[in-house]
């Protein structure tokens, strides 16, 4: 029987198995990193006496992700990925060896520069083993698992976090993030045997220029983050700076006409970019508000972030049941944007009118089933609009819109939080989510622009087949 006329209606398969759980592992380990981090920050920024670095702590790991995006994506391109992963899962696990022992934060911070850049290596492999051995009509669905492994982590990971915290202290979270992520990168690891190199004609040039742009915007959003610990006008320069200096560096790193919204790739990435904005920006502020405002503890404010993580994952599985012919790219962004919209509002609520803490947490799971939405379908749609040998770029140019958008958020988050007094004013939170809400406004040029979408090609022989 031919490999083309073998069934391919699951993700679960025999060929398909493997590679699902190695790259479901990869993505469960970063969710409970990510939720973790979230939870125990505001301990950390007490214990470390560095409040005024706080956002910082969030978006030092997705600006160095960024040069390792671009690298990963060039290297990918040229060699398969293989040696990418490798390389990516040793830094990611030195950043956070660094992370868990740091007496200070400045070493805190050195720590999670190493660990963004090689989790944001790491990020381009998943998308390029998606695109090289599943089929198009299977993308939905994988991209629906990778939602639904931050379920396990989002119902134990803030808990456990703030648990242990309490219990042991801070460093002890992440001697067990890096401990899981020992096992799951071992769990991928069969399926790397597939990342081959593409034909010779398909290789790419290494693309230096790409690489010391990366390095630039990286610079300049981090410059965007240090702007709040800085003097009046040191902080006007270095906004003006960072602000074209981000622009100009990630041109170059995403399609051309990225920043006016062309139709096709282009308009994904900036919507993934936008909402990346708007919502990983005021994610940072959500359990801070209710330990600061609220009098939550650690582990109770990170029910918060537990129960977005669970709509999302919910909202991504039925994305990827319901189909394109019945949910169109145009009428799941617009849903998505409008319940990211609801979430963000709730927050602002909570904040600037000091409504009951628990409408913070419903609008946040209603805003997670929003992102729940979008993310699948741009990852879906950027896998679409490129081929074999471009994968590489493409995967990079989302996922560096993805980190950009992140941390420029988060940059825009500080500025007004450290700006207006900090969590011992009344103005400082609802400052953070009103910013964001337009930020997530200006999302929706970006889905009316997004132009006709090219239908799934037709299925191919897997390369896992027989593997």
């Amino acid at each position: 029987m031919s490999t083309a006329a073998l069934p391919r209606t699951s993700i679960f398969s025999g060929r398909y198995a493997l590679a699902t759980a190695g790259m479901v592992a990869i993505v469960a380990v970063a969710a409970f990193q990510n939720l973790a981090m979230t939870t125990v920050m505001p301990e950390i920024s007490r214990d470390l006496d560095g409040e005024t670095l706080y956002a910082l702590a969030f978006a030092a790991p997705l600006a160095a992700g960024v040069p390792g995006m671009v690298l990963a994506g060039t290297w990918t391109d040229r060699s398969g990925g293989r040696v990418v992963a490798w390389v990516s899962a040793a830094l990611f696990a030195l950043g956070t060896a660094v992370v868990m022992t740091a007496p200070t934060m400045e070493v805190f911070l050195a720590g999670r520069l190493v660990e963004g850049f090689g989790a944001g290596a790491i990020d381009v492999v998943l998308y390029v083993l998606v695109a090289r051995i599943f089929p198009d009509e299977l993308h939905g669905p994988v991209f629906g698992a990778f939602a639904a492994a931050w379920v396990v982590p989002a119902l134990v990971g803030p808990a456990l976090a703030g648990i242990v915290t309490e219990v042991w202290g801070w460093h002890w979270v992440f001697a067990g993030a890096l401990a899981i992520a020992v096992l799951g990168f071992a769990v991928l690891v069969p399926t790397l045997r597939h990342l081959h190199p593409p034909a010779a004609e398909l290789r790419s040039p290494w693309q230096g220029a790409r690489i010391g742009w990366s390095i630039g915007a990286a610079l300049a959003i981090l410059l965007l983050n240090v702007a709040p610990d800085l003097g009046a006008w040191a902080q006007v320069a270095a906004v003006a700076v960072g602000v074209v200096g981000t622009w100009a560096a990630l041109r170059p790193l995403v399609p051309a006409g990225t920043f006016r919204a062309a139709p096709g790739l282009p308009s994904v990435v900036l919507l993934r970019g936008l909402v990346a904005a708007s919502f990983f920006g005021s994610e940072a502020y959500v359990p801070f508000l209710l330990q600061a405002k609220h009098g939550l503890s650690a582990s109770a404010a990170g029910l918060a972030l537990t129960v977005a993580a669970l709509s999302w994952a919910g909202s991504s599985w039925l994305h990827g049941r319901l189909g394109e012919q019945r949910l169109t790219a145009a009428r799941t962004f617009t849903v998505g944007l409008g319940l990211v919209l609801v979430s963000l509002v709730a927050a602002f609520a909570v904040a600037a009118f000091g409504l009951p803490w628990w409408l913070l947490v419903v609008g946040w799971f209603v805003g997670g089933a929003g992102m729940g939405a979008i993310y699948p379908r741009t990852s879906m749609l950027t896998l679409r609009f490129s081929g074999e040998g471009d994968d590489g770029f493409a995967s990079s140019a989302l996922t560096i819109a993805d980190a950009a958008g992140s941390v420029i958020g988060l940059a825009l988050t500080g500025l007004l939080f450290v700006g207006t007094g900090g969590a011992d004013t009344d103005v400082a939170f609802p400052l953070v989510f009103g910013g964001m809400i337009a930020v997530a406004l200006l999302a929706w040029a970006a889905v009316r622009r997004l132009g006709p979408v090219p239908p799934p090609s037709a299925p191919q022989p897997s390369p896992v087949a027989g593997g």
